[in-house]
């Protein structure tokens, strides 16, 4: 299944980043917002930033966002750093 968010042409034109970053920024800020409120976990929010998690976890930081590592963060982050 794939979801797709509709913003309006008036909302785009009122960001104030270049039009070619606009869909990755918008990535981005909707992952951080999402793991902030517990909505997604850490790995999730990174693929959906599609940052990678080293650079979704240098966005949190620049955002001032706590990283809430629970265990099956620390049991994904194993998975990750084991290749699995």
């Amino acid at each position: 299944m794939r979801l797709t968010l509709e913003v309006p042409d008036a909302i785009q034109q009122a960001m104030r980043v270049p039009e070619p970053e606009r869909q990755a920024r918008l990535l981005i800020e909707l992952a951080c917002a999402l793991y902030q409120r517990e909505i997604l976990s850490f790995g999730k929010a990174a693929e959906l930033s599609r940052l990678g998690q080293f650079r979704f976890g240098h966005a949190l930081t620049e955002r001032g966002i706590a990283r809430h590592y629970t265990d099956a963060d620390i049991a994904e982050d194993l998975a990750y750093a084991s290749g699995q």
